[in-house]
């Protein structure tokens, strides 16, 4: 980058927020430009500040992290959400995601963990912990899983309505031959859409893919 990231600090407690700062301002390219003790104050500073990424909190008070991830993503669009937490519960994964945060991190990570998940999420990557991922196969293998009773209403960066379709199949946790028996095709057929689809919303792997699909509304 030719500018150090702007980053924003957003948790209750504030022997975080000083460590955070500490800790994230002993990296040459990261430029911590504030923090906030609630969510209210997070949307505040970062409408003020227009910070690249929000590092964010969940539980907060006046104004949650959720809540607060939501508000970002309508008013300022443009600034991205890291959440940055000691919960890794399903509920608090699928939440964050289906609010807009682009990132999921438990205060686990360390400081040279953190610079490089907010240059990946800055790059306009998805990233989330491995040690949360399983919450999130786990919470979507919970829910039975359905054949689409339609072709999803919009198909986001150019997926075609059968990669849309595989797409909500993997993201309902199907394996590749369950999606192959589902839609009788070959399991060589899937994987051939599921390594054009991943090209074409930029995603790494399948976990990348379930957060994808939850947020643009496929699943």
């Amino acid at each position: 980058m030719s500018r150090p990231i702007r980053v924003l600090i957003a948790d209750d407690q504030r022997v975080v927020r000083e460590g955070l700062t500490m800790v994230l301002g002993l990296l040459p390219d990261v430029d911590v430009v504030g923090a906030a003790s609630d969510g209210a104050e997070a949307v505040a500073l970062a409408e003020e500040l227009r910070p690249d990424i929000v590092l964010m909190d969940l539980r907060m008070p006046r104004c949650d992290g959720v809540e607060a991830t939501r508000l970002l993503r309508e008013r300022e669009p443009g600034v991205k959400v890291v959440v940055l937490t000691t919960y890794s519960d399903d509920r608090s994964v699928l939440d964050a995601l289906r609010a807009g945060a682009r990132g999921y991190l438990t205060k686990d990570a360390g400081g040279a963990e953190i610079r490089q998940a907010l240059q990946r999420v800055l790059d306009d990557h998805a990233v989330i912990d491995p040690a949360v991922q399983h919450h999130l196969i786990d919470a979507i293998a919970t829910t039975p899983a359905q054949a689409p009773q339609s072709q999803p209403a919009r198909s986001p960066d150019g997926l075609t309505p059968r990669e849309a379709e595989v797409l909500s199949l993997i993201a309902t946790g199907l394996s590749n031959a369950e999606i192959a028996e589902r839609l009788v095709i070959s399991e060589g057929t899937v994987k051939s859409h599921i390594n054009r689809l991943l090209a074409k919303i930029d995603a790494r792997d399948r976990a990348q893919a379930v957060a994808y699909a939850y947020r643009h509304g496929l699943v």
